[in-house]
């Protein structure tokens, strides 16, 4: 694991850019550091031992001395493809999968990430043809940004290195700010820096002559098939149980030890005690087991002789972290599990420089509770829509009552529903709370497009519930799931590998018809049968929590509200947003009127991420009140 950056163009100070790029993203790689300056092309590398400790620097060169790479990420199925390269007459000079990922696109050109079983953001700089390749993996779990800056092509793992390339002029993307009130994350190319992008998943970048296209090589696609009662679910779960083996083999590469994160539940309990690992890392509050997995975590480490690790997060350390947690974030994220997983990450690296972790089972398999709603729903299908329509009107003006959210969202299709596993603020609650006009599509504008294309692809095929899992795979995943996993993991040095979010696995799980996942009154049902002879009967059968964390508790005790008061009222809340609207959600979330957490949440997490990024000095004011 590491950190990339890099530009196109002659600079006379190109040595000392590329340095404050690398510096940017130390974190990332604090092994060593290694660049390749030439008048077109300058690459830069922060390197975090994992694989050929002594001989994997980078930037790397093909065996020909054509193509020059610099590498983030992990090539599971490296030595398959190295003794593939040794039969063309390739011969290596180290044992790191770098050096097989140049030589495998030196080979193959683009089609070579059709070859590719891992996490992967890199830039390959084709001497001869002078063009540069950048490339992500196929569900986002490495990160790639790039813009063009005074007429140089930037590129980097994170959006700060790129900020350090001289010339950039900050502003932020309103258009962002809009999606993120309703998805907790933005899902839109730019960034929340204009003029900044990510490379989304599964796509790749050609540049020549001052120019880019992009392409996409992969897309997650559910492609399930018809259920047959005749189909042995025995079968099925025995060739789940194999592939999953498999992946979690080829995960376990490493020169260094690999430890596992460790919940409560089915899918981190799976990894650390089938994996082979000796440590498991833990996070939990003090505030009951609501919001604590300490203790069944424990259960499953016992079971598995695994050496345990637990870190209990005050409250006042939760808040006092959040600068730092936006910083490495890049981008503001509405998600307060992202600031647990940053001292999960901090727990585990005083142990080990690698962890497996559970991202993508659910996504996958239907774990999420939201999927089971499909077939609620089926209770009132016989009504038809234009009633249910008619209703959902009349409910909607409805004090919050049990079952008036169940009747409103009866009368609407998936799409009108379902933009993710998030949802924070509808269309008019965004209008109420921003300064200025919306001027973006709504969220259901923005996501029709992809609705559409389910459609015609599968034509009309597929169902609500598999509709709900690649919007969440294609969006939530890798916007938010992903996204903090990676960010919060490095800020620390540390690796996280996700085994689920493995080609072979991802072909098995896409063609999974939707009787697999939910049955018997649980989600998850194949998956579960195929992982629980590793799991305490307990862990099998719970529910999900999730990732819990109290700010709902904490957002109503004085200290935390006078706190979120303060940021509320700042410059900075005053510049985006209605500040007595914001007072009044706070004020109703005190006096139990309303849970409004999450909508307190977003909105918080964006102004500190804004005065960490925006403020004129390196710390500005709502900084300096955090502290």
């Amino acid at each position: 694991m590491c950190g990339i950056c890099g530009f196109t163009g002659y600079r006379q100070d190109q040595e000392t850019v590329i340095e404050r790029m690398m510096k940017a993203i130390e974190h990332r790689g604090p092994d060593s550091k290694g660049s390749f300056c030439r008048e077109k092309i300058t690459l830069g590398f922060r390197r975090l031992s994992i694989i050929d400790l002594e001989d994997g620097q980078q930037p790397m060169e093909s065996a020909d001395g054509n193509l020059h790479i610099v590498f983030n990420g992990e090539i599971y199925d490296y030595k398959e493809l190295r003794e593939e390269l040794e039969t063309f007459g390739i011969s290596f000079c180290t044992h790191s999968d770098t050096e097989v990922l140049v030589n495998t696109v030196q080979q193959y050109g683009e089609k070579a990430l059709d070859k590719l079983r891992g996490m992967f953001g890199f830039a390959v700089w084709n001497e001869k043809e002078q063009t540069l390749m950048l490339a992500r993996d196929f569900f986002g779990i490495k990160p790639v940004y790039y813009a063009e800056i005074d007429g140089h092509f930037v590129f980097a793992s994170e959006i700060k290195s790129i900020l350090a390339f001289p010339g950039y002029e900050r502003k932020v993307n309103q258009k962002a700010l809009e999606q993120y009130l309703s998805f907790q994350y933005s899902p839109l190319e730019e960034t929340f820096f204009k003029g900044i992008y990510k490379l989304m998943p599964g796509h790749m970048l050609l540049y020549k002559n001052g120019s880019y296209e992009i392409k996409t090589y992969f897309k997650p696609k559910l492609t399930p098939g018809q259920w047959n009662h005749k189909t042995n679910m025995a079968q099925l779960r025995s060739q789940l149980s194999e592939i999953l083996k498999d992946s979690v083999k080829h995960h376990m590469l490493s020169d260094v030890e690999v430890g596992a994160f460790l919940s409560g539940g089915v899918d981190s309990g799976y990894l650390a005690s089938s994996s082979g690992a000796d440590q498991a890392f833990t996070v939990g509050f003090d505030e009951g087991d609501r919001y604590s997995e300490v203790n069944k975590a424990a259960k499953v480490a016992e079971k598995a002789g695994l050496k345990h690790h637990v870190k209990i997060i005050s409250k006042q350390e939760f808040w006092d972290a959040l600068p730092d947690v936006m910083y490495h974030m890049d981008e503001p994220l509405g998600d307060a599990s992202a600031v647990a997983l940053y001292f999960l990450s901090k727990e585990a690296a005083g142990h080990v420089k690698v962890v497996l972790s559970g991202e993508g089972a659910d996504e996958l398999f239907g774990g999420y509770n939201i999927y089971r709603e499909p077939e609620a729903l089926k209770k009132v299908a016989w009504i038809p829509f234009r009633l249910r329509r008619a209703v959902r009107k009349l409910a909607a003006k409805l004090p919050d009552v049990k079952g008036r959210d169940f009747l409103i969202r009866a009368g609407m299709k998936v799409e009108e529903r379902f933009i993710g596993n998030a949802y924070i603020y509808r269309e008019k609650e965004k209008a109420q709370i921003l300064k200025n006009k919306v001027t973006g599509p709504s969220t259901q504008e923005y996501l029709r497009p992809f609705y559409e294309e389910l459609e015609a692809e599968n034509r009309g095929g597929l169902q609500d519930m598999e509709k709900m899992q690649s919007v969440d795979l294609n969006y939530w995943l890798p916007g938010d799931i992903l996204q903090k996993a990676d960010k919060m993991s490095m800020a620390h040095s540390l690796e996280v590998r996700v085994p689920f979010l493995d080609k072979e696995v991802f072909d098995f799980a896409a063609k999974l018809p939707k009787e697999t996942k939910i049955a018997a009154g649980t989600t998850k049902y194949i998956f579960r049968k195929a992982v629980s002879k590793f799991l305490p009967q307990e862990t099998d059968e719970r529910k999900k929590l999730g990732f819990p964390i109290p700010i709902r508790v904490w957002l109503r005790q004085d200290d935390w509200y006078q706190m979120v008061t303060d940021l509320f009222t700042s410059k900075a809340a005053e510049e985006f947003f209605r500040t007595e609207e914001l007072l009044q959600l706070l004020k109703d979330h005190k006096n139990k009127k309303a849970d409004n957490s999450r909508k307190i949440w977003t909105v918080l997490t964006f102004l500190i991420w804004y005065d960490r990024f925006f403020a004129t000095c390196s710390k500005g004011e709502l900084v300096t009140r955090l502290q």
